[in-house]
């Protein structure tokens, strides 16, 4: 899949950034950068622009001399960002409600409605949509930088998130905790806003608690950096 030649590093930010957040390129997995490079159609320094932001933002590490890949899914980073959410994320969408418009509320509904259309057209990208569905929440009142900390904070969540949704009734269950912070926030209630979305933070991260308990830990680990095999030229007829 080429891309098109204007702001060729956001480009391929954005690109690289879902198929990571999407686990097309799973955790452990080194990036290929001559590869994607020709994939993508660009030259080498804007993709190296794009994996180095990439790594500012945590979703990706780097090795000396050996290139960028795929951090593995911890406790320690799990931990870390579901205790900022719910120091952040519950406050921020409590406040958020009270400052909306019809707009607003209008674009919270439709966020929830193509969430819940996601799931039975396409799950792969339905995390997707649970991160726009959150963003809406906190997006009014003018709140800038807590917008933007949230967004973050949503972007790093997002593996675990779906992580989190693999076993059978999560999806069920998020959906119906999903309407009732919709309908709370809906009605300008900001405690019931606040109460019922740090339940639903906390309840996530309860669950992968266990979950990434069953991962087995096997210390750093370094994914496998052997170049890959180049592939074979067909020969063409002289003409």
């Amino acid at each position: 899949m080429s891309i098109l030649p204007r702001s060729l590093s956001d480009q391929a930010f954005e690109v690289v950034r879902e198929r990571i957040l999407s686990t097309q390129i799973p955790p452990l997995a080194p990036i290929r950068q001559e590869l994607l490079a020709e994939e993508l159609g660009i030259s080498k320094i804007p993709l190296r622009e794009a994996l180095s932001r990439l790594e500012e933002q945590g979703l990706l590490s780097s090795h000396p001399n050996r290139g960028f890949f795929v951090p593995p899914l911890t406790s320690t980073e799990a931990e870390e960002v579901f205790a900022l959410r719910l120091k952040i994320e519950p406050e921020a969408a409590a406040q958020a409600c009270l400052a909306a418009t019809e707009s607003d509320q209008e674009t919270a509904r439709a966020a929830l409605r193509a969430l819940e259309q996601a799931g039975h057209d396409d799950p792969h990208a339905g995390v997707r949509y649970n991160r726009a569905f959150h963003l809406a929440l906190v997006g009014p009142g003018g709140r800038q930088i807590t917008a933007q900390l949230v967004e973050r904070l949503q972007v790093l969540a997002e593996r675990y998130v779906r992580k989190h949704l693999e076993p059978a009734g999560r999806e069920a269950r998020a959906a119906h905790e999903h309407q009732a912070i919709l309908d709370a926030w809906l009605q300008r209630d900001a405690a019931v806003v606040d109460q019922l979305l740090s339940t639903h933070i906390l309840t996530t991260l309860h669950d992968l608690r266990v979950q990434l308990e069953q991962i087995p830990d096997t210390g750093p680990l370094l994914p496998d950096f052997r170049r890959a095999p180049r592939r074979r030229r067909e020969p063409t007829e002289a003409t």
